[in-house]
C-alpha cells in the first residue's frame, strides 16, 4: 500500500454530497510537527467549483432554505453550535495535526466558537427595517434587509474554524448560502464541520466545501458569475488577486489581512502584566495570527526592566509536540514560512538588529519545523523587521520617549489591524485609543475576543468587519418598498403638474 492510500481519504461537500474532484485530482497535507504527509483531499478545478456555486445557487432559491423563517434559521445555527460543542475535542485534535497549533490552544478556540453561532442565531430573527418618514403624504414605505445570495468565503490556515465561525454564522443567519475554501494548508476540520452541518438539518446545498489551491480553486470561486459577496481572510498578495477577480462579478468583499499590531508599554505599566500580554501577542499560536503584536514599543524608563523580564519568560516557553499538553509553542505551520522567518531575521540583523534571545530553529525530536521564540532590538523604526509581516513568532523591541513618540511609531506602517496599550493612565487609555491608527485596540490586555466585538483593519490590513451586531447586516442588501396610499388612480405622468 502506498503512502497517499494509507492517509485518510478525505472528499469535498457539494450540495449535501460527499465527491471527489471531477478528474481525481488529490493533494496531501502535511503534520507541521513531523513534516509528514497525514491526510488528502481533492483538488478542486473549476468544473468542481462550478458545480459547489450552482449548489449554492439552487439552494438560495429553493423554498426549503429561501421561505425557511428567520426563527428557523437560528434554531439550526443553535443547533450547528450544539454539535461544535459536543465534538470539540475531535476537531482540535484534527486542527493540532493540520497546523500545528498546541492542542491547548485550538481545544480552547475551538470550545469558544459555539458562542458565534448562538450570537447569530439570536440574531437571525433581529434583522428589522424601517418606515421611513416621508415628505409624501400619500406614500409609505419600508426597508427590508434581504439575503445577498452565494457567498464564497475563503479560509487561511492559522486558526480555520474560528475563521471560518466569523463568516458562516452571520452568512447563514441573513438567509444567504456559502461555500468555502479552506486553506490547502489546513482543510481538515472545514471537511468535518459539513458532517455536522448535515446533523444540524440544513438543507442539501446551503453549505459547500471545495478544497484546493488559491491558484485555480480559489481564483475560479472568486471569479464565479454567481458569487454575490466574498469574505476573505489572507495576505495582501491574495486579496490584491481577489480584489481583481472580483472585477468579474462584482461581488462584495470584506478583506481581513496582516498587521504589523504595535504593543505599547508606558512606563506607569503593569510590567508582569505586560510581559503576558506580549507572550500572548506574539508567541501564541507561534506568532502565526493577524493580530500578532509583534512591534515592541517600550518607554525608556522602563526599556530595561520590561526587556530582561521578557527575556527571562521568553527563555523558559516549552517548545514542543502540540499534541503535548505541557508544550507552550509548537511549530510553524508550513515549510515554506518558517524558511520565510529565517530569511526576515537574518535581514533584520544584516540591517543592525541585536538579536535578544532565539534566532534560529528550535531542536525538537523529529522533523518538524520549530522555530525559537526570538526578540530583536531595533533603533530604527524603518528596519524591515519594524515594517513587514512575518506572521511567526519573532517580536521586535524598540525604545520609544514619550507618549508623542510612541504614537510616531505605532502609527508609521502600512498596517492598521490591531494594537496594545499598557498604562495605568485613563486619561492616555482614551488619548491613545483614539490616535492609534489601527481597528482593535486592546488595553492592558491581548488577543481578547468575542462574537460581539467587530474584527477589522484600518489601511493595508482590509476593509469590512467581522462579528460584532452589525457583522450580520454585511450579508444582506438593503431593500426600499414604496406604497401609494391614495384612494385616486395615479396620474398621467406626462400632464403632472
Amino acid at each position: 500500500m502506498s503512502i497517499t492510500q494509507s492517509l485518510k481519504q478525505y472528499q469535498m461537500f457539494i450540495n449535501g454530497q460527499w465527491l471527489d474532484a471531477h478528474d481525481g485530482g488529490r493533494f496531501d497535507s502535511l503534520n507541521p510537527a513531523n513534516a509528514q504527509p497525514w491526510a488528502s483531499f481533492p483538488h478542486a478545478q473549476e468544473a468542481d467549483v462550478d458545480a459547489a456555486v450552482q449548489a449554492a445557487q439552487n439552494a438560495f432559491e429553493n423554498p426549503a432554505w429561501r421561505n425557511l423563517h428567520a426563527t428557523a434559521r437560528g434554531k439550526l445555527l443553535r443547533k450547528l453550535g450544539d454539535l461544535i460543542a459536543a465534538n470539540k475535542q475531535r476537531l482540535a485534535q484534527l486542527e493540532s495535526n493540520d497546523n500545528g497549533k498546541l492542542i491547548r490552544e485550538t481545544l480552547g478556540q475551538i470550545g469558544y466558537m459555539p458562542e458565534f453561532f448562538y450570537y447569530y442565531a439570536g440574531q437571525a430573527d433581529k434583522l428589522e427595517g424601517q418606515t421611513l418618514p416621508l415628505d409624501k403624504t400619500d406614500m409609505f414605505a419600508y426597508t427590508t434587509h434581504e439575503p445577498l445570495g452565494v457567498v464564497a468565503a475563503i479560509i487561511p490556515w492559522n486558526s480555520p474554524m474560528y475563521l471560518t465561525a466569523v463568516k458562516l454564522a452571520p452568512a447563514l443567519a441573513a438567509g444567504n448560502t456559502v461555500v468555502l475554501k479552506p486553506s490547502e494548508h489546513a482543510s481538515a476540520t472545514i471537511v468535518e464541520l459539513m458532517h455536522l452541518v448535515k446533523q444540524a438539518g440544513f438543507p442539501d446545498g446551503v453549505v459547500n466545501v471545495v478544497t484546493g489551491f488559491g491558484a485555480d480553486t480559489g481564483s475560479a470561486l472568486t471569479k464565479h458569475p454567481l458569487v454575490r459577496r466574498i469574505a476573505f481572510t489572507g495576505g495582501g498578495q491574495g486579496a490584491k488577486a481577489v480584489v481583481k477577480n472580483s472585477a468579474e462579478n462584482l461581488a462584495q468583499l470584506s478583506l481581513e489581512l496582516g498587521g504589523k499590531s504595535p504593543n505599547i508599554i508606558f512606563d506607569d505599566a503593569d510590567i508582569g502584566s505586560a510581559v503576558n500580554g506580549v507572550i500572548a501577542g506574539i508567541f501564541a499560536a507561534s506568532g502565526q495570527s493577524c493580530v500578532a503584536g509583534s512591534r515592541l514599543l517600550v518607554q525608556n524608563a522602563v526599556y530595561d526592566e520590561f526587556l530582561s523580564a521578557l527575556k527571562t519568560r521568553v527563555a523558559s516557553i516549552v517548545i514542543g509536540d502540540p499534541m503535548d499538553p505541557s508544550s507552550e509553542m509548537g511549530p510553524m505551520a508550513t515549510q515554506p514560512q518558517l524558511a520565510l522567518v529565517e530569511r526576515m531575521v537574518a535581514s533584520a540583523l544584516a540591517q543592525g538588529a541585536q538579536l535578544i534571545h532565539g534566532g534560529q530553529r528550535a531542536s525538537v525530536a523529529g522533523d518538524g519545523w520549530y522555530y525559537e521564540p526570538t526578540i530583536l532590538a531595533v533603533e530604527s523604526n524603518q528596519c524591515s523587521i519594524m515594517q513587514e509581516e512575518v506572521f511567526g513568532p519573532v517580536a521586535s523591541i524598540m525604545r520609544f520617549s514619550d507618549e508623542a513618540h510612541a504614537l510616531t511609531l505605532a502609527n508609521d506602517s502600512e498596517f492598521g489591524l490591531a494594537a496594545g496599550i499598557w498604562t495605568r493612565d485613563n486619561a492616555r487609555v482614551h488619548r491613545m485609543s483614539k490616535a492609534v491608527q489601527a481597528g482593535i485596540i486592546w488595553v492592558n490586555t491581548y488577543r481578547a475576543v468575542s462574537p460581539m466585538g467587530a474584527i477589522g483593519g484600518f489601511k493595508a490590513s482590509g476593509y469590512g468587519r467581522e462579528s460584532g451586531i452589525d457583522g450580520v447586516k454585511d450579508y444582506t442588501q438593503l431593500k426600499t418598498v414604496w406604497i401609494n396610499t391614495s384612494s385616486e388612480p395615479m396620474v398621467d405622468p406626462f400632464t403632472m403638474r
